[in-house]
């Protein structure tokens, strides 16, 4: 079977637009949360009704600051027609293809059946669900969007980047909550080592900023309800302090190739997608496991299809959202499956964006391989005690590397990526550097 390589990424987060832009605001330890409490529509949209006030939002602005406008990327007649999670896809995978050096024109010789595409969304376009609920209850079906099916559907990001660049491959759009974005790299990578195609946009996008999915979140107890005077301090994976996450929005899209195929056309490339781990946790619908167990699987199962052994993992890039039970279950699968490992970092760059929901895994995929390409390992923000809450225990904690607060240089050959959703979903992928 074929070698799996990335050569091209595409990012929207809460720190910026664009790979580079965010990256370098990452590495210097920005954040991207804000207080809702400074939204001008704070009281008329319903914002203040909500008990969680801390957000991590994509910066309003211009391209050349690293900020969303959407007609800096798409013309007008598009962004009508797209919901928000689209838009981000496009222009994401835009920037990726742009990254790789791919075109898709009519002077390019790609043979555009074999390029696929993998991007999905957990949640899909919330606001047009709330926006068109609103007008069919007061109106009726006459004030419905047409397009509001086809804008809300998960599948359209994945559908209008095949369809805007003609690509006739692989179509496909997976919804596993929060491992959205990182199921699609590692089914993009199946796809592609199974010779479904040579070349594969795969992802994760989400814009599901709204009050009632914060209202939904806030419910299901899943979300930080503190911090609301000072944001920065909310996303506090591993930290004796935390008590939920931050939802975000953003997108992550990756080009991942064949290796023959990337270096027939001199690819620069950023690592190589070498394992793949997928278990279910038969749990419970929205908490995992404490023990760790569906983690620690799909980490397994990632690193012996890698071919290596845990000890040659140089750094984790841990799902860690920053709740109670979630954190200290990752923890426990960490610490069970590198027992004795005397040099593994692991940080949880959600500290930083907060928790993008679906986009996610991909754009966590992202920091993963810019962290092997660089050697700078991303730091793990507001932690000023690892464990410490009520439950914890301290010393599994406290034994773990966590990359408090600060980036560090660290060179390393093989990183894994974590994410896991509710349902029940465990998803690990190691990415290692190419040789």
């Amino acid at each position: 079977m074929s070698r799996v390589v990335v050569t091209g990424m595409g990012l929207i987060t809460p720190l910026g637009v664009g790979l580079k832009h965010t990256w370098k605001k990452l590495i210097a330890g920005n954040l991207g949360l804000v207080s809702t409490k400074t939204f001008s529509d704070y009281e008329t949209a319903g914002w203040s009704k909500v008990p969680l006030k801390v957000v991590g939002q994509v910066p309003q602005g211009s391209i050349k600051e690293g900020k969303w406008d959407v007609l800096d990327h798409l013309d007008a007649g598009e962004a009508r027609r797209l919901a928000l999670f689209s838009q981000y896809a496009l222009s994401a995978t835009q920037e990726a293809l742009n990254d790789a050096r791919i075109d898709f024109s009519e002077d390019s010789d790609m043979d555009k059946t074999r390029v696929g595409v993998a991007v999905g969304s957990g949640i899909g376009s919330f606001p047009d669900i709330y926006d068109n609920s609103l007008a069919f209850g007061s109106s009726g079906y006459k004030r419905v969007q047409p397009l509001f099916i086809p804008k809300l559907l998960n599948n359209m990001a994945a559908g209008n980047i095949l369809i805007k660049h003609g690509l006739k491959g692989p179509l496909h759009s997976v919804s596993t909550a929060c491992a959205t974005g990182l199921n699609s790299v590692g089914d993009a990578f199946n796809f592609i080592k199974n010779d479904y195609a040579d070349v594969m946009v795969c992802g994760g996008t989400e814009a599901s900023l709204h009050p009632l999915a914060l209202a939904g979140f806030a419910r299901a107890r899943s979300v930080v309800t503190d911090f609301e005077d000072t944001p920065e301090s909310a996303s506090r994976p591993f930290d004796k302090d935390r008590n939920g996450f931050v939802l975000s929005e953003g997108c992550g899209i990756l080009i991942l190739e064949k290796l023959e195929h990337a270096l027939s056309r001199g690819a620069d490339i950023y690592g190589e997608v070498s394992g793949y781990g997928l278990c279910g946790d038969a749990h419970h619908i929205t908490a995992p496991e404490e023990s760790g167990e569906g983690a620690y699987r799909a980490m397994e199962m990632a690193v012996k299809r890698a071919k290596i052994d845990p000890l040659d993992i140089g750094y984790v890039n841990a799902h860690a959202t920053s709740t109670v039970i979630g954190d200290r279950a990752e923890n426990n699968a960490i610490q069970r499956l590198f027992a004795g490992h005397n040099d593994l970092s692991v940080s949880s760059t959600k500290s930083s964006i907060g928790h993008l929901l679906g986009a996610a895994g991909a754009v966590e995929a992202a920091f993963t391989l810019m962290a092997l390409k660089t050697g700078e390992i991303p730091a793990t923000l507001n932690l000023d005690s690892a464990g410490g809450h009520k439950h914890d225990d301290i010393d599994k904690f406290q034994s773990i590397d966590y990359v408090p607060n600060t980036s560090r240089q660290k060179l390393i050959s093989h990183a894994l990526c974590n994410s896991f959703g509710f349902g029940g979903v465990n998803t690990s992928v190691v990415f290692s550097k190419y040789n």
